[in-house]
């Protein structure tokens, strides 16, 4: 299983731009991904691999966690991508992210490349690997895709390909174009939680676009913190204060968490299974939702 890490927010950032890569490093984000793909033309994303080598071996990240996403199994840059990249970077990569999984050999791919090059070059630690749900057959096998690989840190909803993949009609937010019934993307977030969950790891939300609607990116964060989801990817800086807000249990949470565990553990000593507190029932159950609480302010300190 991997180590627990704190992703409450993933910012993307163009692997191209020198000058991003700087300003992302001092973000506070939990995690920095160089993104060589959808943020690159195509005409620079072979110089692109260099200027995420020095940013990633070159800049103070503190505590944030970097990362790269590569391109796509099905585009010609995808295994230079890989092989360039940890070559470079070694021990300063902490994961790579993989775009449009359709299927868990996707995942095995990558898995069996990475493992080639950390025994090639004696790496010290493991590269962990996330990977996006954004594909209609990445969402029917999002279950398989989970499971693949015990690198596997995360599972994301990528709505953007999505969107395109089902084509559905959709803005460039990727919000319905008319009027509809309910959460427009409900099911297949749920679908991607769960595949997170069966697996163990964690799930990220979707990217915002509109990175100047403020309340529409903390609603949005809300409400996947509210379904169960980890973290939220940021397009722009400016958003991730409100993740890393949103999806941290606040210290009135923590502290009923601890309460509930302690009070359930000298009941359940005692030989009770259940008990009241506060005019409600403890049983079980609830000691499961307290360690949930627990496990999510963990790793943000």
């Amino acid at each position: 299983m991997p180590e627990p890490r704190a992703r409450r927010s993933e910012l993307a950032t163009p692997a191209s731009e020198e000058h991003m890569c700087a300003k992302a490093a001092r973000s506070g984000a939990d995690l920095v991904f160089l993104d060589l793909e959808d943020a690159c033309a195509p005409a620079v994303k072979e110089r692109a691999r260099g200027v995420a080598v020095a940013a990633l071996t070159g800049l103070d990240w503190g505590r944030t966690a970097r990362a790269v996403r590569v391109n796509g199994l099905d585009t010609p840059w995808c295994h230079g991508d890989v092989i360039e990249v940890v070559t470079g970077a070694r021990e300063a990569l902490d994961v790579i992210i993989l775009p449009k999984a359709r299927a868990a050999r996707d995942v095995w791919w990558l898995d069996v490349l990475l493992t080639q090059l950390e025994e090639k070059l004696a790496m010290r630690k493991r590269i962990g690997v996330e990977v996006l749900i954004e594909e209609a057959e990445g969402l029917a096998n999002a279950v398989e895709i989970a499971r693949a690989s015990d690198r596997l840190e995360a599972v994301i909803f990528g709505a953007g390909d999505l969107s395109a993949s089902l084509r559905a009609r959709v803005d460039g937010n990727f919000d319905p174009l008319g009027d509809y019934p309910g959460d427009f993307w409900h099911h297949a977030r749920v679908q991607v939680l769960t595949a997170a969950r069966t697996a163990g790891i964690d799930a990220v939300d979707a990217p915002y676009p509109a990175y100047q609607d403020a309340d529409g990116y903390r609603r949005a964060a809300a409400h996947a913190a509210l379904l169960g989801f980890d973290g939220k990817w940021a397009i722009h800086p400016g958003q991730i204060a409100t993740a890393n807000e949103v999806f941290t249990p606040t210290a009135e949470e923590v502290a009923q968490a601890r309460e509930v565990t302690e009070a359930y553990r000298r009941a359940a000593a005692a030989g009770t299974g259940a008990i009241g507190r506060d005019g409600r029932l403890v049983d079980a159950a609830h000691l499961r939702h307290a360690a949930n609480v627990l496990r999510r302010a963990a790793p943000a300190g």
